[in-house]
């Protein structure tokens, strides 16, 4: 076994061996603090190299003592020494903060752009190591700090490290407008916080105030002068009407709203011949400016060449018309007016009128245009015989009988239902006067739009209208139990007598209509067209008899 430190031992039996020696002799226990620095297995390094002379003296031989090992250094990266290695003059194991020494090897970056410098450099001749916001101050001795988050009252989870953990919603940021009209609105200030909270200027308060008190002053004064103007009517002493406020209301059908509508298709009708005149009433029926009338309106201009017959609208447009045809046996007559999109009236159905029905008569009584005046159906199917003085009009009517007042200058007007449709052309007057010449009693008389119509479309057409026509001349009777037409005579080859009708044969029906009097048996007649073949119910001799007459 060698002496020399860092021999390894021989094997492990020479390590039991030394073991058993060691047991065997009396040597002095040894304890780890006694001396020196522990090695080993806790023999005193001052001891260590004693330990081979005592185990020779007491067995009289050498034994082996085991040794440390020796360190494993590896072999050091020169990089890493570099780097991590001990900067020179320093011994310990913390440098002295010492200044201005040389780098120790730390590679430094290259310098920043000149404009990240100035965008977020430290400002020239400043000394505050941090970047602060614009506008922000560093705190100064006498700046005294926000107390902090946790006591200052402020409950935000988010910053108190004390704030226990809370399961709530994601915390996803609201979306932000940018355009200000989305922004809601602040909360109002009340009237206290205006006038005590200090929150609106004091002289802003003092314009509020003297413009209320301007405002104030000129109600007043307003208010005196209508109160001194109105003072009549607000006079404690008189006693008002009470009026109905919603009877200003004007509901769909009413007087007012269907006048509104028709008056623009309603025009006056002068004629005048020299030095002398007369005037009437027309209604446009068509967009081509078509105007129906009466004939006695016009007789006195349609064979005179220098007559000149003109139309007025309800605006005061006036323009000359010109007669198309016209009808003696049923008193009607077209014009035709050269205008542009003329006002055309809607045109109704007379044969549904009953009686009682509220009716509208617009016309040009006396000269005055655009008059409107009121009424009912008083009765329908009215045989009413016109003989209008100083014309050729010879006609009978199955008329319209009204009280709506209708005066001379009327004739020609239309008559309109409540609907604003024109259900007839008014056209005679029943007077208490001497040659016709008194005003309305409340009993006018008007052409049933049915007839118009066919008369208007025929007169168009050919400017002429064919009547169907019995062939008898009649006379009215009545017996005091029945009424009708007595035949006084049959003309030849006539309608009366191909159809076997005899002169003395009272005629009480005309198809499904009742006869009773000579004028109902020309408006019953009327209705049909020449060629018709129509039932005639006569009495002869007392007895009925029914006979097929084909009109001529």
């Amino acid at each position: 076994m060698s002496d020399q430190p860092g021999t390894p031992a021989q094997g492990p039996g020479a390590r039991r061996d030394d073991r058993s020696a060691a047991g065997q002799q009396d040597a002095e226990p040894v304890h780890p603090w006694q001396g020196g620095t522990m090695t080993g297995r806790g023999v005193p390094a001052d001891r260590y190299a004693a330990a081979p002379a005592q185990a020779e003296e007491g067995n009289g031989r050498s034994h082996d003592r085991l040794r440390p090992r020796p360190l494993e250094r590896p072999e050091v990266d020169p990089a890493q020494r570099h780097a991590f290695a001990r900067p020179d003059g320093v011994s310990g194991s913390f440098d002295p903060q010492r200044h201005g020494l040389p780098p120790r090897g730390i590679e430094q970056a290259p310098p920043a752009p000149d404009a990240l410098v100035q965008a977020f450099g430290r400002p020239p001749h400043g000394s505050d190591p941090l970047q602060r916001a614009p506008g922000e101050e560093p705190m100064t001795p006498e700046t005294e700090p926000d107390p902090a988050l946790w006591n200052s009252g402020d409950r935000d989870p988010w910053r108190n490290p004390a704030a226990g953990a809370i399961l709530g919603p994601p915390a996803v940021a609201e979306p932000q407008s940018g355009d200000d009209g989305d922004r809601e609105p602040g909360p109002l200030l009340s009237a206290r916080e205006v006038l005590f909270g200090r929150r609106v200027h004091p002289r802003a308060l003092a314009i509020l105030g003297v413009l209320a008190l301007l405002v104030g002053l000129a109600g007043g004064f307003l208010g005196r002068i209508t109160a001194e103007e109105g003072n009549p009517l607000v006079n404690p002493d008189v006693t008002l009407a009470e009026v109905d406020q919603g009877a200003s209301d004007r509901p769909r059908g009413s007087v007012s709203q269907v006048a509104q509508r028709v008056v623009p298709a309603v025009v006056s009708i002068e004629v005048r011949i020299g030095g002398q005149g007369g005037s009437g009433s027309g209604v446009v029926i068509d967009g081509d400016g078509y105007v129906v009338t009466n004939n006695h309106v016009v007789s006195m201009a349609a064979d005179t060449p220098n007559a000149q017959v003109s139309t007025v609208f309800h605006d005061g447009t006036r323009a000359p018309a010109r007669v198309v045809g016209r009808d003696v046996k049923t008193d009607l007559a077209v014009l035709k007016v050269e205008v542009a999109n003329p006002t055309v009236a809607q045109l109704g159905d007379s044969d549904k009128l009953k009686v009682g029905d509220d009716v509208i008569a617009i016309g040009s009584p006396l000269g005055l245009a655009g008059t409107v005046t009121t009424g009912i159906v008083s009765s329908v199917h009215r045989p009413v015989r016109l003989a209008g003085e100083g014309t050729d009009t010879n006609a009978v009517i199955d008329a319209i009988q009204t009280d709506a007042a209708i005066n001379p200058g009327n004739s020609g007007g239309a008559l309109v239902d409540g609907s604003g449709a024109v259900v007839g052309i008014n056209s005679a007057i029943r007077t208490l006067g001497s040659g016709g010449e008194g005003g309305s009693i409340g009993l006018g008389f008007a052409i049933p739009i049915d007839d118009v119509r066919r008369i208007a479309q025929e007169l168009i057409r050919t400017g002429t209208v064919r009547h169907a026509d019995l062939g008898v001349n009649v006379k009215s009777v009545s017996d005091g139990l029945a009424d009708g037409a007595q035949v006084q005579n049959v003309r030849d080859a006539s309608a009366a007598a191909g159809g076997g009708m005899a002169e003395g044969d009272v005629i009480i029906k005309v198809g499904d209509r009742k006869v009773g009097s000579a004028d109902e048996l020309i408006v019953a007649v009327d209705r049909y067209q020449v060629g018709d073949r129509v039932p005639v119910t006569v009495v002869r001799q007392g007895r009925e008899l029914v006979l097929d007459v084909t009109l001529s």
